[in-house]
């Protein structure tokens, strides 16, 4: 397969937290972008850097790559294999066309879709992202890619045009249990940090001075240096009607049990967080 060529029409799917900054990076980045989601007041940002409108996901067929960044593993599904009747994208997409899946889904999802993908000369990726809205603006992503390595190739340029750090970590599903992994040590630190806020507290310590004092100690983390980054992310998805169990610390979690689970892993350490710390961080906006 020959690299995605620059005047190649590109379809964005889901434009949340991640997704409509990526379909801006995209177009800031000279892309021909066509853009679908079910919520119309989310297409305007991009049909303004511009972007195409699409009415719905088939509209969007004559794409060379379609890009997802939908909630979850069922919506995935739903937009490319169909439901209730209605017809899926995956089937329209022309040969060598390639599926870019940026939405956190299990591993075995993934290897199915991509099965089911080759079946039709389809490529498909899982290519979840890590990073924030911030970064994913200015195209500073960085991409945990899953995949054959000539779809990989072929992708590209338009990887490049969203992530500084494309890691293509191994076959298809690969890229789902890496971000999985990065979730479930990302949120162990997020745990433990308000934990420890909790403990310098009832000593009459304030947060600021333990979060300076552990900034050059053993016990820093991104978390830490970026204290404050999950009450602006659970803002944005208060205005966006994002619910609560689609969001990362909620529904990555339960996927982190739910691929343990399918692997036959012990992860109680996730178990416990699944249960508990997506009403934490949630509290914690409100304070």
């Amino acid at each position: 397969m020959e690299p995605v060529a620059p005047d190649a029409r590109i379809g964005f799917i889901g434009l949340g937290n991640l997704g409509q900054p990526m379909a801006r990076a995209l177009l800031r980045d000279g892309w021909d972008v066509t853009v679908a989601d079910g919520r119309s007041e989310t297409l305007d940002p991009c049909v303004q850097d511009g972007a195409r409108a699409a009415g719905g996901p088939a509209e969007l067929a004559a794409c060379v790559v379609v890009a997802l960044a939908v909630p979850d593993d069922a919506a995935v599904e739903q937009v490319l294999c169909g439901s209730d009747g209605a017809p899926g994208l995956l089937p329209a997409l022309a040969r060598d066309s390639v599926v870019l899946v940026h939405s956190t889904i299990l591993p075995d999802t993934a290897r199915r879709l991509a099965r089911q993908a080759a079946e039709r000369g389809v490529g498909l990726l899982d290519a979840p992202v890590s990073g924030g809205a911030d970064r994913a603006l200015a195209g500073e992503l960085t991409v945990m890619v899953g995949g054959d390595d000539a779809v990989v190739r072929r992708a590209g340029p338009v990887l490049a045009a969203v992530g500084t750090d494309i890691q293509h970590v191994g076959p298809s599903g690969a890229g789902s249990a890496v971000k999985l992994a990065n979730q479930l040590m990302m949120f162990s630190a997020l745990a433990g940090v308000h934990e420890a806020l909790d403990l310098a507290r009832a000593y009459d310590v304030e947060a600021d001075t333990v979060l300076a004092a552990v900034a050059t100690s053993t016990g820093d983390s991104w978390v830490l240096r970026n204290w404050g980054f999950f009450d602006d992310v659970a803002a944005a998805y208060d205005a966006g009607g994002t619910p609560v169990r689609e969001r990362p610390w909620s529904k990555d979690l339960w996927d982190v049990v739910a691929a343990a689970r399918d692997a036959g892993v012990d992860v109680p350490v996730a178990g416990l967080l699944a249960q508990m710390l997506a009403a934490r961080v949630e509290a914690h906006t409100q304070e």
